[in-house]
């Protein structure tokens, strides 16, 4: 392994998954070198620093599936590593809220759902319940889930990386390393970067709004595309802010993949309000003006996107009419909190989701993992993702010790 720029496993993607996987495998095999690669000058700039903080309970998925077991376990797993860190958290609990009777069948799904997926202590409760948990809120039924938390996962970003570069070992986490291509000499991949090159026995693709690019530089057909979602966030006023104790979830329609606008108490104690859901013309635009001539080319010329755009088209417009309508998007958090006024909320934050889309449309409602001969790429890995990412990690680590000819 002679020069500095050689390693056995390079993890391009400085998000909270890309982290967690280094850190699982510097953590269990500390013979191996290992670094992560992250094209911008700070780690955590795009999902894991604009998504909404919250510690998922599991409640949503299809019993069975990757995201139902992985959510469950990375929840504990993650609230374990913040006690141990000294990362701030609070577990203080969910409602999610049905305000018409047509929802109640979705209410109790997820309710089954959750009872499956071993989420403890969720119980459907009534109008009385809700104003206790929640007085400002109003709704006809809905369910408490005690073990929901919030955290910011940028800091939990920031501690992974502290301890995969610890001093004294030779794992390193390279900022500015945009990859540009890959190439082969022997048993090994040559990863091309903007700072040079690196060397490396396997490649692990955690690259979120970039990932079915990636795949393909390395030669992988991923298969899917990455269709971006623009999701915009009000934030309450201090004062409105007293009016949501912790946070307030609407009973989400089963068609899209989206979980609806809610109320997010954040760990510093502001309050969100979002996001709202809309094709983006930038994967990585944190503004409504945002736009790539690339990426927009990318989306549009994709059968899936149109195919998705026509089975969606009035849940799409009324998504777009509801972003640039202050009015519309206040009309919904009202259906929750009657008492919100025009002058309660004001701009927040943006983020972007990846959502993974096949060829036919569908979007993809698990996570995706392909393994090829010389690296494995992690395909879709929306929310919960950040919530599982650890146990994220413990699955590519063992992938990734395999690959290797190690003992997981």
């Amino acid at each position: 392994m002679g020069n500095s720029c050689d390693y056995d496993v390079a993890v391009v993607g400085g998000g909270i998954v890309g982290l967690a996987v280094a850190y699982k495998i510097v953590d269990r095999h500390r013979a191996l070198r290992v670094c992560v690669l992250e094209k911008e000058s700070a780690l955590a700039s795009h999902q894991t620093g604009h998504n909404s903080g919250v510690i998922h309970s599991g409640l949503y998925y299809k019993p069975g599936s990757a995201k139902a077991r992985m959510c469950t376990q990375g929840r504990r797993e993650l609230i374990e590593f913040a006690r141990d860190h000294g990362v701030p958290f609070r577990i203080c609990g969910k409602i999610v809220v049905a305000t018409e009777e047509r929802e109640m069948p979705h209410l109790r799904r997820i309710l089954d759902y959750a009872r499956a997926n071993g989420v403890e202590g969720i119980e459907e409760i009534g109008p009385e319940r809700i104003r206790e948990i929640e007085p400002a809120c109003r709704g006809i039924r809905g369910l408490y889930v005690p073990g929901t938390g919030i955290i910011d996962f940028s800091q939990v970003a920031g501690t992974l990386a502290q301890l995969i570069g610890r001093p004294g070992e030779d794992n390193q986490i390279l900022l500015n390393h945009e990859v540009m291509a890959f190439q082969r000499d022997g048993s090994r991949s040559i990863v091309v970067t903007r700072k040079g090159e690196i060397r490396t026995r396997l490649v692990i693709n955690c690259t979120g709004l970039n990932c079915d690019r990636v795949a393909r530089l390395e030669g992988v057909h991923p298969g899917v595309r990455i269709i971006p979602f623009r999701g915009d966030y009000y934030d309450l006023t201090p004062q409105a802010a007293q009016k949501v104790r912790a946070l307030i979830y609407p009973v989400p329609d089963p068609r899209f993949p989206f979980l609806g606008i809610h109320y997010t108490r954040k760990i510093s104690g502001t309050v969100d309000c979002g996001p709202n859901a809309v094709f983006a013309f930038k994967r990585e635009g944190y503004t409504k003006t945002a736009f790539s001539l690339r990426d927009t080319a990318a989306s549009l010329s994709y059968s899936g996107t149109w195919v998705l755009f026509a089975r969606n088209a009035r849940y799409g417009m009324h998504e777009y009419a509801r972003a640039i309508s202050k009015r519309l998007f206040l009309q919904t958090l009202r259906r929750f909190i009657p008492t919100i006024e025009p002058q309660d909320i004001r701009p927040g934050k943006i983020g972007v989701r990846a959502q993974a889309v096949g060829p036919w449309g569908q979007t993809l409602d698990d996570f995706k993992i392909e393994i090829s001969e010389h690296a494995i790429h992690v395909l879709n890995a929306p929310s919960p993702a950040a919530t599982a990412c650890l146990v994220i990690g413990d699955h590519i680590r063992d992938l990734a010790a395999r690959r290797l000819g190690l003992t997981s």
